[in-house]
Parts: structure tokens; sequence; C-alpha cells
């Protein structure tokens, strides 16, 4: 994706950018436009448009193979992309949409961040670590970042300190990747107040969880109940949740990764 570089002059630091942005946006609302020009709109809208782009024509690469993007994975999940890798299912069109998201945000809070004055620049350079090649989100105020949208869950490894234990090294990857067993599971299972245990929320998502949990609830996989605002997959039943079972409509995943 090459992004059109959006650089601005000004001594803004990186730490006030939340501030500052919700200040631009408190101006708009009371009456104070922000200093949007054709040249800066049509910037945003333009790489706007190669996000879209990108998005809708991704390029294939071989699963398991090592690159920036992937980099926060865990070993397990990634030895999984390498070793067993699943095809896209219906069901992930809401995961896949989310990505979309992330791509149009980041863009957008990068230009309001413009807006207000921070310098912006090196959008998706291309950088080459280890022989792994990727592309940085920007520079802000010559500061390398990562423009994520995400949960105060997924933030919280940031703000605690958290993160140097918790992301592989490179080293470490690159030996999970060829080792012909899979490495520990990437998170202890959460226990539920009925004494249940349930996936945490970094399995939920994953495309490998019914394989990587083919043995839970004595070798007949996970299970699958319908809460009023989630699916809970339960990889021990102590005792049985007083709301629907939905385990049947992953009838495909148990066929393959569970005894029924």
């Amino acid at each position: 994706m090459a992004n059109i570089k959006s650089e601005t002059t000004g001594q803004k630091r990186i730490d006030t950018i939340a501030t500052d942005i919700k200040k631009l946006v408190s101006g708009i609302s009371n009456g104070k436009p922000a200093n949007v020009t054709e040249e800066n709109m049509d910037k945003f809208l333009k790489n706007i448009k190669e996000a879209f782009n990108a998005w809708n024509n991704p390029v294939k690469e071989k699963d398991g193979k090592l690159r920036m993007s992937v980099l926060g994975k865990p070993p397990r999940q990634l030895w999984y992309d390498r070793f067993s890798p699943k095809k896209t299912k219906d069901y992930d069109a809401s995961l896949n949409i989310k990505f979309l998201y992330g791509h149009i945000l980041e863009h957008l809070l990068l230009y309001l961040a413009e807006l207000t004055g921070h310098k912006i620049g090196d959008q998706q350079k291309k950088v080459e670590i280890d022989n792994i090649k990727g592309h940085i989100d920007a520079t802000v105020d010559g500061e390398v970042c990562d423009v994520k949208s995400a949960s105060s869950f997924s933030f919280k490894k940031f703000k605690t300190g958290e993160l140097v234990n918790d992301d592989p090294l490179i080293k470490t990857l690159q030996d999970t990747l060829k080792s012909k067993t899979p490495p520990d599971r990437c998170y202890q299972l959460s226990e539920t107040k009925g004494g249940n245990k349930s996936l945490p929320i970094g399995c939920q998502f994953c495309a490998h969880k019914w394989e990587c949990y083919k043995d839970a609830n004595g070798g007949k996989g996970l299970r699958v109940f319908k809460y009023s605002n989630k699916f809970v997959y339960l990889a021990e039943v102590n005792r049985q949740p007083n709301v629907e079972e939905i385990t049947k409509n992953f009838s495909e995943e148990l066929k393959t990764y569970g005894k029924r």
C-alpha cells in the first residue's frame, strides 16, 4: 500500500495526541471547524481509497511465514498457521470487517492528529529487521507508531508493562516454526462462576481453537453456549449452563476435531 505521506510542521509532543484530538473534536462541536484544506483532505481520502483496495485485494502469502504484521501473534497460533492452515469460513466475515474498520480508523486518527498540528510522516514505509519485511504505520512527532483499534483489555499490556514478557522474540518464533510439535498453549483457561472453564478472549477469535482444544471435554471437543451478548466456548463443563447450547451449529469443526 503506497500511501501518500502526510507531513506537517510544528513542535507537538506525541504524549498530547489524545488530548489534542479531543480538543479538536470539541471545537468542531462548538462551531469551530478544523483547518481542513483541499490538499490535506485529498491525501486523507486517497489513503482511505488505497487501504480499501488493499483490503479488497489481499496478497496471499504462505501461512506461517514470518512478517512484521504477525509478530504480535502467540507462538502456538503461528505454528498452526504454518502446519495446519484453515480456509476462511462464512462466520469469519465479521472479523474481516473489523480489519477494514482498523485500516480506516488508522488513517482517520492520523489525519485528525495532523489537523491538530502533530507531524505525521513515513506512512506505510517499508522496513526490514532480521530478514523479516514489513511496513510501519507512520511516525508521529518523530516516534514510530503502530495504530491499533482494540479493547481496553488489549491495551492493558502496554499500560502495565506486561508487553516485555508477553511478546515473543523473533529468534524464538523462528525456532518454533522449525519444530514439528506445537508449543504450549497461548493462554490459561478462564474459570466461570459456575466452575466451568472457558476459552480466554485471546483464543475465542482464533481460527485454530477447534484443533488446539480437540482434547477438551474428555475428547469431545469444545462446547459452545449462547449467552445474551456473546458465545462462550467451554473446554471443561462441570455444571451445565442455564442457556442454549449451540455446539451443533459447529458440526463441521467437531466432525474433524471432536467426538460426537
